[in-house]
């Protein structure tokens, strides 16, 4: 039989790699989990949430700010494959920023298929911008913005990484001091077919328009390119995949999973403020 890509042949082949969840004895642990902590953090920390970035009722951001003002920021993506979850899921992000001294920002965006991958992208590039417009407003430095997101927010990373923002937007070409894609995906093209599929609605223009992995620009933005190393291969590759495109234009990259971490509980070190995740974002901000 003729591979449908690389050496898949078959979309059950393509599942076992790209869907994290038919590796847990309980698939919706983690969902509970993310809710519950994200729960803790708008009762914990002071919020600022459905700040509107944009014209439609889901491009608003949830902000989280430090203690001190002009604190450094870090904006995170969700995921969810495109076509679920939301910001209010992942609030528990800004739990172990908070402790470092750093505003956090969650973005939201509208989800497949009601909007297509090229509409995400566009709406997370519109967030970013807001966010080092107008976030000195709520206590931020936009001069000390880092940006990482998980799974399709990482990709949503990458794709904000490749934006021409002095040409598009007015703002300086590398606006961001560091980002950190987990788990992301950099070739999209092998989700055609996935499961996803009949939900993320994938084709040519939008596979080529969106697969970071074969367009990466030059970049002053150092990355810390991760992922889970108890997840599937093909996560694997497709942060090497990455890594091997960022360090061929010349731009600063690190490539190490997280030991031991599957694909949700590869951002588990956002609740606690010594954590690796955190360390490394607070050195990053403060250069």
């Amino acid at each position: 039989m003729r591979p449908l890509y690389r050496t898949f042949t078959v979309q059950a082949e393509f599942d076992a790699q790209y869907n994290p969840s038919l590796a847990l004895p309980d698939p919706a642990a983690p969902g509970r989990h993310f809710v519950a902590t994200a729960e803790r953090a708008r009762a914990d920390l002071p919020s600022m949430l459905n700040v509107p970035y944009g014209p439609t009722l889901e491009e608003t951001l949830d902000i989280f700010p430090a203690a001190e003002p002009n604190a450094p920021v870090f904006v995170f993506i969700h995921g969810g494959y495109w076509r679920a979850l939301s910001s209010k899921e992942f609030s528990g992000v800004a739990l172990g920023l908070h402790a470092q001294g750093i505003t956090t920002v969650v973005i939201n965006y509208a989800l497949c298929p009601r909007v297509t991958i090229d509409e995400i992208v566009r709406q997370t590039r519109a967030a970013l911008a807001w966010t080092l417009r107008n976030i000195q407003q709520y206590g931020g430095d936009p001069a000390r913005v880092a940006i990482g997101g998980h799974s399709a927010g990482g990709h949503l990373t990458a794709m904000a990484l490749q934006t021409e923002w002095a040409e598009d937007y007015g703002l300086p070409q590398d606006p961001f001091v560091a980002a950190i894609p987990f788990s992301g995906l950099f070739d999209i093209e092998p989700l055609r077919y996935s499961y996803l599929q009949p939900q993320i609605q994938l084709d040519d223009g939008i596979i080529r328009r969106n697969s970071p992995a074969f367009m990466v620009r030059h970049s002053k933005t150092p990355i810390w390119i991760t992922w889970g190393g108890a997840e599937s291969t093909e996560f694997a590759r497709q942060a090497e995949i990455y890594h091997q495109a960022w360090a061929a234009a010349g731009n600063a990259s690190e490539l190490r999973a997280v030991p031991g971490a599957n694909h949700f509980t590869v951002i588990a070190g956002f609740e606690d403020g010594n954590s690796e995740v955190c360390r490394w974002l607070a050195e990053k901000l403060r250069a």
